[in-house]
């Protein structure tokens, strides 16, 4: 099913990751960059591929970008494989979608993630699966909150082999990312109906708990206690993002006069 398939992947700056990520789609005979004006090596590094188109767009939000891949640049398969810039493919989830054969009920694929740090796999995320491979004509992407949901028109079926979850950006970018995407999180939980929000945002929006407990549920319920210092690398910096996200909130109500 390979030549079925044109990967998109969105990018900014991401020399660290990129070259990582296409290396593991050799078998694809179509790539699609969509990048938002990279001041780095990223653009170069991917040019070196010869199975990569590049296209430059302005970023305003992740589904307009995710949405022009899709249809604003030529695809001509079926099928459409969205990645971010960080995700490398395993070597049996190649093969396992190499020998796909959907019928025609199948709209999408949905994939698990093993997060890494520093090129370390851990046993386990609080990042849940999502469909990262589907049929063009049945996706459409919205913007939610900081990032982007695809809507997918059919059934969906699951992958059993997983996509590594791998930035080598650093440190320093993870933290001024998180400002920026709870900066976002936190405006749509303070806008939101109270009705609207599912259990997780309620508790966010109006407790003080998520962060403490964000954090003993990764170390202790999901293992990562055993990964020694990878897993509480990870476990700080999902606490870390529910604090920001929970100062915003604060900040939120104060200006507000609540």
């Amino acid at each position: 099913m390979h030549d079925q398939i044109t990967p998109v992947i969105l990018t900014y700056n991401e020399a660290p990751n990129i070259g990582r990520t296409l290396d593991r789609l050799t078998w694809a005979p179509d790539i699609v960059i969509v990048d938002s004006a990279s001041t780095d090596d990223t653009l170069a590094i991917a040019r070196r591929h010869s199975n990569v188109r590049v296209f430059v767009r302005p970023f305003d939000n992740h589904a307009n970008q995710w949405t022009f891949g899709q249809t604003e640049t030529g695809i001509r398969t079926e099928w459409m494989m969205r990645l971010d810039a960080d995700y490398v493919l395993t070597e049996g989830l190649v093969a396992e979608i190499g020998a796909l054969a959907p019928g025609p009920d199948i709209a999408a694929y949905r994939t698990r993630f093993v997060y890494c740090v520093h090129g370390r796999r851990l046993r386990a995320t609080l990042y849940p699966p999502r469909p990262r491979l589907f049929r063009r004509a049945r996706g459409r992407f919205h913007q939610d909150g900081h990032t982007d949901e695809v809507e997918i028109d059919g059934a969906v079926a699951d992958l059993r082999h997983p996509i590594l979850h791998d930035d080598r950006k650093g440190l320093a970018h993870w933290i001024a990312s998180q400002n920026r995407y709870m900066g976002i999180e936190a405006a749509k939980l303070a806008d939101a109906a109270f009705g609207e929000l599912g259990l997780a945002d309620r508790l966010r929006r109006c407790t003080y708990v998520m962060p403490f407990a964000t954090f003993f549920y990764a170390l202790l319920a999901r293992g990562l206690i055993l990964d020694g210092r990878a897993g509480l690398h990870y476990c700080f910096q999902r606490t870390a993002a529910e604090f920001i996200l929970k100062l915003y909130l604060i900040d939120h109500k104060l200006a507000r006069g609540d």
